[in-house]
């Protein structure tokens, strides 16, 4: 008996051989230097931001290279699979701008390389694990659960390394016609990768991230074939990335003791390794305490939180270039104009410690994002956000678009536009004074600041209304606020008064605070004059009179 016959014996219908395979995955016809990236998630119903922050660095070498970015659905692990997991994958992807130029969207195939879902993918890992087989590099296992088990808690009790591994690899010491046998009496079994390392031996392996690195070799003999006939991640991501052209896997850290096993893979089909970036894993300051951002513990760390509190794509995929390369804050702060593509991403300049994520930073990067915008922008993605997040902020754009644009617009088309909005979720409690049926309804601080005698309040608004009211201009209107104050005893030069404090009982500013915040409760808002020419004089006049 051979090692032929044994795999004929586990796969009588496998035909086909690598070569054959090969034919139908030729080789990419792409520029020199173009490179090919891939996300492959676990279809969980769960996009992790760590994952999106790896599917962005493959997006950026893609497009910067004139290469191939494609989706990869890792779905071998059936038991983890959710309903819709795939659906949300490529949704997320696409609300972030982040297109793959190949994937699968159901039957819908996009690309020459696919299936892009695994489990659809099993003939041919059948193919290649057919061929180990025939080469001595791979070979049935019996052992059960229960041994399997008995045998880890024995590693422990000893404090030995835990895995099937030299003395416990007890179905690699089977003969050829006992492994025939038992097969033929159909005993249940998994197929292994027979490993040829040693782990007192050490290899070079070049990271783009950390650099050269001294790993051990693997001497584990991988599960490559399940019992329901598909493979294990680790041998169906060598096959796939071999057959799609990859050249770059962007992959957590925490992958990196994988490399030796991978890597004995490609060795024994002859096949060439990707080059391999291993993305350091994103931390959290959790008060004072840095610690890995956390799917169980941190909201935040699912990719659905930016997107129920409403910041902008951009916004979250800015505040993630931070993180992916350090000097990205420097260079946009240099660059504001430019989009993170014309950034030159380079592996070396990624944190090999890992990178804090920090939920302030990216509300201050949110807020330029959103000042950048133009009013009918913000209208349209603010909108998009409240029909499924607010419907609150939904009715009020519906009930009058015209109005909401004017008040989102003021302070927006200047120079140095204003930066209040963090996020859509944020707009409500920038804007409900300018709606009276938020006003009226509202419980009411008012933020008075050093006028707050309620005389001398209602003294300055009913003079100003008696007496000084204009809302016909700018000019007319800041002409009424000085004269209101000098009329009253306070000043309305304000070098003067601040060289002269003691002469008068306060500035121009005090009094346009009282007017700002008797209209809208508040100490600081948009400019006034643009608030209270879209509010008009009758509800002006009947706020001044309510206070």
């Amino acid at each position: 008996m051979t090692n032929k016959d044994l795999a004929n014996l586990i796969f009588p219908n496998i035909q086909e051989t690598i070569e054959d395979i090969e034919k139908k995955y030729p080789k990419r016809n792409l520029p020199e230097g173009a490179k090919v990236t891939r996300f492959a998630p676990s279809p969980t119903g769960f996009m992790h931001i760590g994952n999106f922050q790896q599917a962005v660095t493959d997006y950026i070498l893609a497009k910067k290279s004139n290469g191939v970015f494609y989706v990869r659905n890792e779905d071998t692990d059936q038991s983890r699979l959710k309903e819709g997991a795939v659906d949300l994958i490529l949704e997320t992807l696409n609300y972030y701008n982040i297109k793959p130029d190949e994937y699968q969207d159901g039957e819908k195939i996009v690309g020459n390389y696919g299936p892009y879902y695994q489990s659809k993918r099993k003939h041919i890992y059948q193919v290649f694990i057919k061929h180990l087989i025939e080469i001595g590099r791979a070979y049935p296992c019996f052992c059960s659960k229960e041994k399997l088990e008995e045998t880890r808690k024995k590693q422990e009790r000893y404090k030995q390394r835990t895995g099937y591994y030299g003395p416990y690899s007890t179905c690699r010491k089977l003969t050829l016609d006992t492994m025939i046998e038992k097969v033929k009496n159909k005993e249940p079994y998994i197929i292994r990768f027979k490993s040829y390392g040693s782990h007192d031996e050490k290899f070079r392996f070049d990271d783009l991230v950390k650099g050269r690195i001294m790993l051990p070799e693997n001497d584990l003999d991988d599960v490559i074939m399940k019992q329901d006939g598909l493979p294990t991640y680790h041998f169906a991501h060598v096959v796939d990335d071999y057959l799609m052209g990859t050249t770059h896997v962007v992959r957590g850290e925490e992958w990196l003791s994988s490399v030796p096993r991978h890597l004995e893979m490609f060795n024994a089909f002859g096949f060439k390794p990707p080059k391999y970036i291993h993305a350091p894993l994103i931390m959290k300051n959790d008060n004072g305490k840095i610690r890995k951002i956390s799917k169980r513990k941190d909201p935040e760390s699912s990719m659905t939180y930016y997107r129920e509190h409403g910041y902008p794509p951009l916004a979250v995929i800015e505040s993630l270039m931070t993180i992916i390369n350090t000097n990205y804050e420097e260079w946009h702060q240099h660059n504001p104009d430019k989009s993170y593509l014309d950034f030159e991403y380079s592996p070396k300049k990624m944190s090999a410690s890992g990178g804090v994520y920090d939920l302030d930073k990216l509300k201050n990067i949110s807020k330029t994002v959103i000042s950048k915008m133009t009013k009918e922008e913000l209208y349209k993605e603010s909108y998009n956000w409240a029909c499924t997040y607010s419907k609150e902020l939904k009715e009020i754009i519906e009930k009058d678009k015209d109005y909401y644009m004017a008040i989102i617009n003021i302070e927006r088309e200047q120079k140095k536009p204003r930066k209040d909005i963090g996020k859509y979720e944020d707009i409500i409690d920038n804007i409900w004074y300018m709606y009276d049926e938020l006003y009226n309804t509202r419980e009411k601080e008012y933020e008075w600041i050093n006028i707050t005698n309620k005389e001398e309040i209602k003294n300055i608004l009913n003079t100003y209304m008696d007496k000084y009211f204009n809302i016909d201009n700018k000019d007319s209107w800041f002409n009424g606020v000085k004269e209101l104050t000098d009329s009253l005893g306070y000043c309305s030069n304000m070098k003067e008064y601040k060289n002269n404090p003691d002469k008068y009982k306060g500035s121009v500013a005090d009094i346009s605070t009282v007017l700002r915040v008797a209209l809208t409760t508040k100490s600081t808002t948009p400019d006034l004059y643009e608030i209270m020419s879209l509010l008009g004089e009758e509800k002006i006049k009947e706020r001044y009179n309510n206070i």
